[in-house]
């Protein structure tokens, strides 16, 4: 672990442990941190390998996971394309906590009440690692991509709005 003190495992880390794949764990304080821009500046990592989790509902009724930079803005087109779909949207906010079993700025990829189909930006492929929520707010797991692909069906995709993550 990042931290000399032993911090709470989350749930996504129990998972992690059981499935016997290796991570670092980090924690720090969000008070006045609202976005994850600012949490990887609190973490002291490059904003480019700090992966938010966002949630969406296709025309079809189907929910999808997608996982962008924190600098970075899903393009809906982009996103509905790479998991077949006509059109994705955000879900509103007040669904994320009974869809997923997380809330807001604590949403991770791994241990979702449900498995759905996930896309991470194809710029995670281009680090040695990258850091997604752990599951609550304030802690972040960090691992290879490869570790994360063990954990989740998950696959790289063209994802974001801006030209320069392309």
């Amino acid at each position: 672990m990042s931290q000399a003190k032993q911090m709470e495992k989350t749930n996504v880390m129990r998972i992690l442990d059981a499935a016997g794949i290796e991570y670092q764990s980090h924690s720090c304080d969000v008070s006045g941190t609202d976005s994850a821009v600012q949490m990887a500046n609190r973490l002291g990592a490059d904003p480019k390998k700090v992966f938010k989790t966002l949630v969406t509902v296709g025309k079809s009724g189907g929910h999808y996971v997608f996982m962008i930079p924190a600098e970075a803005e899903l393009n809906l087109k982009k996103a509905a394309a790479a998991v077949g779909e006509k059109a994705v949207e955000m879900i509103k906010q007040k669904e994320l906590l009974p869809l997923t079993g997380y809330v807001h700025g604590g949403c991770s990829p791994i241990g979702m009440k449900k498995a759905f189909p996930t896309r991470i930006h194809l710029t995670a492929a281009d680090y040695d690692t990258i850091f997604f929520s752990a599951g609550k707010i304030g802690r972040q797991i960090e691992m290879p991509l490869s570790s994360l692909q063990k954990a989740i069906a998950v696959q790289a995709a063209d994802l974001t709005q801006d030209p320069a993550w392309q």
